[in-house]
């Protein structure tokens, strides 16, 4: 039986991981990449861990805690500050009907102040 989760498992997060990559090729631009690239492999190794941890014994299982642990901090992390380089840098939203709503590309005559 510990198998068959094994073998489901690895099919499920190489599957996920190929939808990442997938996704890396066709989405038009940084941000929508950044989000297919931290998903793809967050989850895909996610489950990969979950597989080895069907069929392993405790050390193995406790060294894929810890890396399942370290990509749920470092992931987020790594997303932000890759984002917040292209935004440093102006890389444009070529996504259909994106809006940027930090006002860094809006000219300073045109920005509205906003007052409650």
């Amino acid at each position: 039986m510990r198998a068959y989760a094994f073998d489901f498992f690895v099919i499920l997060g190489v599957t996920v991981m190929t939808l990442g990559v997938i996704g890396i090729i066709r989405m038009p631009d940084l941000y929508t990449k950044l989000h297919a690239a931290s998903k793809s492999v967050f989850l895909g190794v996610m489950v990969l861990a979950i597989s080895g941890m069907a069929v392993s014994e405790g050390q193995i299982i406790t060294r894929l805690i810890l890396i399942c642990l370290t990509l749920i901090f470092v992931t987020p992390v790594a997303s932000h500050v890759i984002g917040r380089a292209g935004h440093i840098v102006h890389e444009q939203m070529d996504s259909p009907g994106a809006i940027d709503e930090s006002g860094a590309l809006i000219p300073p005559d045109q920005r509205q102040s906003w007052h409650i």
